[in-house]
């Protein structure tokens, strides 16, 4: 088995949280010395020309980056994607946010059932949602809320215009969809 491959698919898996030496040799169930020699291979291979990636290793853990000769184009991407409309993965991720914050990332995943990192950076960057604060949790986490270009992009007013959800009833049963605007 190609383990420098496994390698690349973990870090990959993992995304911006990284992974530690620790997990890889538990995961990869081998000797730290064949691990310092995948990670160096491995490294040798994202410093080629020919690719857009490079292995970072922040405090403890290690992660893949894009290197920041290309930045201007990760850039025109941003820029780009900030014209586009939202996915439904945002737009829920707002309404979680909407009703729920201010709220950290990690109960964002928990009511989403997905990670919601990406997510969140994008709405960031769109200038919906924005820190607010950090919890009192342990770690600290920073709390999310909603901007006032979140209200301008939907028409509100504040968040009291949000349309009431009945929370005794299951989400399935709500007609969510229908506009109290609807043409009749």
């Amino acid at each position: 088995m190609n383990l420098k491959a496994v390698l690349e698919g973990i870090l990959f898996v993992v995304g911006d949280e990284g992974i530690s030496d620790d997990r890889l040799l538990k995961i990869l169930g081998i000797s730290e010395e064949k691990l310092q020699n995948i990670i160096d291979e491995y490294d040798e291979d994202l410093q080629m020309e020919d690719r857009g990636l490079k292995l970072e290793r922040f405090n403890n853990n290690y992660k893949l980056v894009t290197k920041k000769e290309h930045a201007d184009f990760y850039k025109s991407l941003v820029d780009e994607e900030f014209n586009d409309t939202l996915s439904p993965a945002a737009l829920e991720t707002l309404a979680i946010i909407a009703y729920n914050g201010p709220i950290t990332r990690v109960m964002v995943d928990e009511i989403r059932g997905v990670g919601s990192i990406y997510v969140i950076r994008k709405l960031v960057l769109k200038n919906l949602i924005k820190e607010v604060g950090k919890s009192e949790l342990p770690g600290r986490p920073i709390l999310y809320g909603v901007t006032d270009q979140f209200l301008d992009y939907f028409g509100l007013k504040s968040l009291d215009d949000l349309p009431e959800i009945n929370k005794d009833e299951p989400i399935l049963d709500q007609d969510l969809f229908t506009s109290k605007y609807k043409e009749e």
